[in-house]
């Protein structure tokens, strides 16, 4: 019998190739007579335009071409908005190209290509676009202000979506619960920052008449599909790959950026192809962000630390587009609820623009913002009663007989909130252990007397995954025996050659190396949606595993007629493909697939093995039989999920804070996530080590600054704060499977898990070790100066009470 992949620590199938430089990324595609571009953007965050003049770049040596909005034509159009909502009452997408006004630090304004990269900035300084400055909305703060400047002349108050869900009757609980509190919890902007900036290379064949780009993007056929409308061209006639991809986090989910329509404009006006590539200063001032919320929330409970009802009314910043819809406050919304047993609650949020950056999910999506909120929740409860952190959040959980759990939310996909699996309490179990819980208390006071501050903290969180709309995949074998699976999702670093290679050897008795899997290649397979929303190993995967099912049972029949046997009696191991109880009698998968082609060209040693076994059709009649679903061992899949799955984790950790410099180290880390089953345990723990590494990042480190004017003051490394190594603790990882019922493999997603309860137990973490001062965590992300100057103000609180309480002199 073949050994199982599925669930095995296999090594990735891409390493050897990355590993040796031989990774192939938009920056590495260098074709023949190829041009280059640059886009002049706006310094202002709003700012009417009231001339552009290009004509000294125009003459410049070595320029091509310099486009403005006025040079588009029809292609001038807002870009699609990509996820439509009721609620979304007033949605507003960005131009290719600012036409009469821009609205933040960064916006595309011109577009100049040239020779060399070089000409072409140099060109960039040579255009004088006249600006009128206008009033800015910076913060969420002035956007909701009584008589605002708007950011849209016609959307009053800034007002893009509102949107209201209940469940239960929480005025009725508030107005009878023992305790009641309220709280402002604020999360500020940060950004993906991808080591690969984004990129595109476009190529237009006249004789072909065929549009060819190479984007880094997580979703190559909906660009593929929104460009053949854009340029009028039929669907096949335009290829959209993803190369090597390093890095997206959501970033590169947007459909469009900009230059992904100015690049391929370019080379269609051009006749020849045109690179662009995002320098880091861009990245910085016109990638999408996300994380900006205001939460006010209001929550009861009783003597016994049970959560009776949660009022959460939260305002969301959107930057100054509404490109992706309201996605990202639907899913804070819907996971706020969490592990726990919430019956009554009220949720509100409004999306107001502002004159920053457009907003897209980025890794977490909403559900970082959802889980600080709640977990706060948890921590206040915990705190007001005098009760043990961890049983205030045993006390509330779902327990495993309760699943499936309707939260009664609508959720993104327009489906029901409804927990599928889970066991909430064992999670937490293999957590106190991994953490040593119950002995911190006596470390804690040993190392305060030594003048140390010591804190634990926990973050459990509730992740919807696998959403659809749906994907499929292609599964073929070739007469070498090899077989080639292909499917429309991306990869940027989630293994995606060696899980899917897995679930496809299984299923056909083959190693996994024997199996090529390429991916975000429209030309290699043309539908699908893309990655995100930790979707692809389920919804992808689920799809690989029914092609190469389709496949098995397609060799199977086949194999019965060779070998005069019945398909249940045919085994396929070990790259064969043989009675169970005749292994010695056997084909290989190649030879199988030369079989199932009625021409029956066999070469060199295939040939030799199948004229001296003598083995010819058994079956009479014609050459494709109806049930063997036509020529040649290949099959297609899709799956569509009925609705999402929700994967769930819980995160620990111990760190120090130096009172006197606002550093934290973390001291012991450790994470327990449960994503069904485990396609690759050791690819599941690569993804949550580098989630919390971005976690970290994004609780300590990485917040964007703007000044009054929609000003970007950190864009550039050197101010901007990122996690290095040094600052990621050594990290322990456990994990429980509880299967999902949805999905034929059983499995949930993974990709975002890392990342979404970090800012959390950080919160946690850091007011356990100052609970002498009384510090309260309500906003995150901190950062040492941020940290340090509360610390400073809580000593100052100290010393003036401490001044007042003395005994008069006199």
């Amino acid at each position: 019998m073949t050994t199982r992949w599925f669930g095995a620590p296999v090594q990735r199938n891409e390493d050897p190739r990355l590993l040796r430089g031989q990774g192939m990324y938009v920056d590495d595609i260098d074709l023949p007579g190829m041009l280059h571009a640059a886009v002049l953007r706006s310094p202002y965050a709003r700012a009417s335009i009231k001339h552009i003049d290009v004509s000294a770049a125009l003459t410049l040596s070595g320029v091509h071409l310099v486009l403005t909005a006025a040079d588009l034509g029809d292609v001038l159009e807002p870009s699609p908005l990509l996820i439509p909502h009721q609620a979304l009452t007033q949605p507003r997408t960005q131009l290719p190209l600012a036409r009469d006004e821009v609205r933040y630090v960064g916006e595309a304004v011109v577009f100049v290509v040239a020779e060399s990269r070089y000409i072409a900035e140099d060109a960039l300084e040579l255009i004088d676009v006249e600006y009128e400055p206008l009033p800015v909305v910076h913060n969420l703060e002035v956007a909701s202000a009584p008589d605002t400047c708007l950011v849209h002349a016609d959307v009053e108050g800034n007002i893009a979506a509102h949107l209201a869900q209940v469940v239960g009757n929480p005025d009725e609980v508030f107005a009878s619960a023992p305790h009641v509190q309220r709280e402002r919890l604020t999360m500020e902007r940060a950004a993906a920052m991808p080591m690969e900036c984004r990129g595109v290379v476009a190529r237009w064949d006249v004789y072909e008449k065929m549009l060819t780009c190479w984007i880094s993007t997580q979703a190559p056929i909906p660009i593929r599909n929104g460009l053949a409308a854009i340029f009028h061209l039929p669907e096949h006639k335009v290829r959209v790959v993803a190369p090597d991809v390093g890095g997206g986090f959501g970033t590169k989910i947007m459909l469009f950026y900009p230059e992904e329509i100015l690049t391929p404009f370019a080379s269609l006006r051009l006749g020849k192809p045109v690179k662009w590539i995002e320098d880091r200063r861009e990245n910085f001032i016109s990638a999408n962000q996300e994380r900006g919320q205001v939460h006010d929330v209001e929550y009861a409970f009783d003597d016994q630390g049970v959560l009776l009802a949660v009022r959460d009314i939260f305002l969301h910043d959107t930057g100054a587009y509404t490109p992706y819809g309201i996605i990202v406050p639907i899913i804070t919304a819907c996971s706020l609820p969490g592990p726990y047993r919430l019956r009554h609650y009220y949720s509100e949020f409004t999306v107001l623009y502002t004159n920053k950056v457009p907003v897209s999910p980025y890794r977490g999506a909403g559900r970082p913002h959802a889980v600080f909120v709640m977990e706060r929740i948890m921590d206040r409860i915990a705190q007001k009663l005098a009760l043990d952190r961890l049983e205030v959040r045993s006390r509330n959980f779902i327990q495993p007989d309760e699943f499936p759990w309707d939260v009664g939310l609508t959720y993104q996909d327009g489906g029901p909130t409804t927990y599928d699996s889970g066991n909430y309490q064992a999670g937490l179990d293999k957590l106190k252990v991994m953490l040593d819980y119950d002995t911190f208390p006596t470390k804690q006071a040993e190392a305060r007397k030594q003048g140390r501050y010591l804190g634990i903290g926990v973050g459990y969180y509730v992740e919807g995954t696998a959403i659809g709309p749906y994907e499929g995949a292609h599964v073929r074998v070739e007469p070498d025996g090899r077989v080639y699976a292909s499917t429309g999702v991306t990869t940027q670093g989630q293994s995606h050659q060696t899980v899917f290679a897995q679930i496809v050897a299984d299923q056909l008795g083959i190693k996994p190396e024997d199996v090529i899997v390429t991916t975000g290649d429209s030309q290699a397979f043309n539908w699908g949606a893309g990655t995100f929303a930790s979707r692809a190993g389920t919804v992808a995967g689920s799809a690989m595993h029914l092609a190469a099912a389709k496949v098995r049972e397609k060799t199977k029949l086949l194999a019965a007629d060779v070998f005069e046997a019945a398909p249940a009696d045919i085994e396929l191991a070990d790259g064969k493909v043989y009675v169970k109880d005749a292994p010695h009698r056997s084909l290989t998968l190649g030879q199988m697939a030369i079989k199932a082609n009625p021409l029956r060209y066999a070469y060199g040693e295939n040939a030799r093995k199948l004229a001296a076994m003598n083995l010819a059709d058994a079956r009479p009649g014609p050459a494709l039989p109806a049930e063997r679903g036509g020529p040649g061992l290949e099959a297609e899949g899709f799956y569509s999920p009925p609705h999402g799955s929700f994967a769930s984790g819980v995160h620990g950790a111990i760190l120090e804070v130096d009172p006197t410099t606002g550093m934290v180290s973390f001291l012991k880390y450790a994470a327990v996530h449960d994503c069904g089953r485990l396609i690759n345990p050791m690819v599941v723990e690569g993804q949550i080590h580098g989630g919390i590494a971005q976690g970290i990042g994004g609780a300590f480190f990485e917040r964007l600054v703007f000044d009054e004017e929609g000003q970007p003051l950190n864009a550039s490394f050197m101010d901007y704060l990122i996690p290095t190594a040094a600052e990621i603790p050594a990290l322990a990882i456990d994990h429980i499977e509880t299967p999902s019922p949805l999905s034929p493999l059983g499995v949930k997603g993974a990709g975002e898990a890392g990342v979404i309860p970090v800012a959390a137990l950080f919160a946690s973490a850091v007011e356990d070790a100052l609970a002498p001062s009384g510090l309260r965590i309500r906003e995150m992300p901190l950062h040492p100066c941020k940290l340090y100057e509360m610390l400073q103000e809580v000593q100052s609180l100290e010393r003036a009470v401490s001044q007042q309480i003395q005994p008069d002199d006199k």
